[in-house]
């Protein structure tokens, strides 16, 4: 979503400067709360893709797949003691997409008829035809089983839409007043609902219904010196999960402290959003006095929430097989890894690096039962023992690398964009030797914790890259000394990851999530979730962000 429409839809004005990053709203239309509630009938849904289906078979397709989708968003922003906005959003719609003499083609329409389908799957035939006297080869599409009449739906304790708009605003207006009270200059809070009610049907013989949740709590919390002029910032430790609303309700158990003498609290499967707002606030007030840091090299132990997003950036993306084969050279980069680099089985990381991609795990944003092109979701290895073992791939892709079969990881934000190869979770496995954080922390002699992930540089390779952080906590001779500042660290990909020296284990591993990553060209955005457990680099260039003035 461009900013001036976000701006539009939300009523928001300078107060949007100091928000969090804003997931994609898509091109739903503002609805009545309530009509979010709302289903629409499998049988219906059936009823219309076969309408598709046949328009498309009688004029020339030899392959067919429909996509009927209803997307649901619900946004609630809020600044100090204010409301800002509310947005409530329906987007309804139907994509077909054929294969015609060896050729894709794709057409949607918002006309949810059977007259509104059968002719978009024409249309579609029609682009396929015209596209084939130009395309050099065939497609090949992996075989895949028809599964019939099947249905998956996220296991959610409490549907979000469900709660009163008033028990949303009450929460992040009760963790405003925390802020201000703790001492706080600024704050705003917000809550992103998703729901993807989505159907798909296929000549393969699958009619697949599917009801996806998504939710993200989220807040800005800002601390100023008034004599000084200087400000500092902290953006909430929370993560966007493939969750209800219960993930606002928080649990004990779910609860893992960060160092000893680092005040962090990460959470896992619940988040406590009051608790968060609280450490956010001491800590941009520490921020404040903190010691800036002296440029060389240390040894980094990094906080799951922090190290996602290093672990999408440089792992997720070069691993997509369309970045490998060059068909996002022209918007968002190529990839190192490519496939003459994987067959000289050169390292990726260290033995300790394993790290596997899927669409199945509990709770995170990319668990799906069937992905858009029908196929039944997995878990596969990306990285064995620190060795490139395999890439992300689906249907017409399979046959490049010499492979049989989808990893079922494709995906259209909408109904009315085609759907194309998306990341799935990827994720760091935690070790396998019982190992804290605070026994970490106690074999580093010089380091740095980081905690939260902050501002990121990477090249169009995904090699060369730099990344900030929320939190930054000295390590001396093993102790937590004290809080640090203007901490980036520079790297590349390989000499990173092969720096790898130890992981926590499974009691300590947490989800990250990237609740907006964008990809293709036009653009679509998808949510991904990256899991790993707080894990130590050794020997890592650190440099020093702060600008020198005068």
């Amino acid at each position: 979503m461009k900013r001036r429409d976000f701006v539009g839809l939300t009523g928001l004005a300078s107060g949007a400067l100091l928000l969090p990053s804003i997931p994609g709203f898509g091109n739903g239309v503002e609805v009545d709360p309530l009509r979010l509630l709302e289903t629409v009938d499998p049988a219906v849904k059936k009823r219309l893709a076969d309408a598709a289906l046949n328009a498309a078979k009688s004029a020339g397709a030899t392959y067919t797949d429909v996509r009927i989708g209803r997307y649901l968003n619900q946004g609630v922003f809020t600044r100090e003691k204010q409301v800002q906005g509310i947005s409530s959003t329906e987007s309804y719609g139907a994509g077909v997409r054929v294969i015609a003499d060896g050729t894709w083609g794709f057409a949607a329409t918002n006309i949810v008829t059977e007259a509104g389908l059968a002719k978009a799957a024409q249309l579609a035939v029609q682009i396929a035809k015209a596209n084939a006297k130009v395309q050099k080869a065939q497609v090949q599409l992996a075989p895949q089983k028809g599964y019939g009449e099947v249905s998956w739906k996220a296991p959610i304790q409490q549907n979000a839409f469900e709660v009163p708009i008033k028990d949303k605003v009450d929460l992040l207006l009760a963790v405003n007043a925390k802020a201000l009270e703790q001492g706080a200059s600024f704050v705003n809070s917000v809550l992103f609902q998703v729901n993807e009610q989505k159907y798909f049907a296929s000549t393969d013989g699958s009619y697949i219904d599917q009801d996806i949740h998504r939710i993200y709590p989220t807040f800005g919390v800002t601390a100023i010196d008034r004599a000084s002029g200087k400000f500092r910032s902290r953006q909430a430790l929370s993560s966007p999960m493939g969750m209800g609303y219960e993930y606002l309700t928080p649990k004990a158990a779910d609860k893992v402290a960060g160092p000893t003498g680092s005040d962090v609290v990460g959470y896992k499967n619940s988040y406590d959003m009051l608790e968060d707002v609280v450490s956010a606030t001491k800590q941009v007030k520490q921020k404040l006095t903190a010691k800036s840091v002296v440029p060389g090299k240390y040894d980094l132990v990094l906080d799951p929430h922090h190290l996602g997003l290093t672990i999408h950036e440089s792992v997720g993306h070069p691993t997509e097989l369309d970045r490998v084969l060059g068909y996002e050279a022209n918007y968002a980069g190529t990839s190192f890894a490519t496939l003459e680099w994987k067959a000289k089985n050169i390292p990726y990381g260290s033995k300790l690096v394993n790290i596997v991609a899927d669409k199945l795990q509990p709770n995170s944003l990319g668990a799906v039962g069937y992905d858009d092109e029908g196929v039944k979701t997995k878990e596969w290895n990306l990285i064995t023992e620190g060795k490139l073992v395999d890439y992300q791939k689906i249907r017409d892709q399979a046959h490049i690398v010499g492979q049989k079969e989808s990893d079922g990881c494709c995906y259209s934000q909408s109904w009315q964009d085609v759907q194309f190869q998306r990341m799935p979770n990827v994720s760091l496995k935690p070790g396998t030797t019982k190992l804290s954080v605070d026994e970490m922390v106690s074999k580093v002699d010089k380091g740095i914790y980081i905690a939260g992930n902050g501002s990121f540089s990477i090249d169009q390779q995904r090699y060369n890259f730099q990344f900030g952080g929320q939190v930054f906590y000295a390590i001396e001779k093993g102790k937590i000394t004290g809080m640090i500042e203007d901490v980036a660290y520079q790297a590349n990909t390989q000499e990173f990851w092969n720096s790898c020296a130890a992981i926590c284990d499974q009691s300590d591993y947490r989800l990250f999530g990237a609740f907006n990553d964008g990809k293709g060209q036009p653009g679509q955005s998808s949510a991904v979730s990256h899991g790993s457990a707080t894990t130590r680099f050794n020997g890592v260039n650190v440099i020093n962000t702060a600008r020198k003035i005068g």
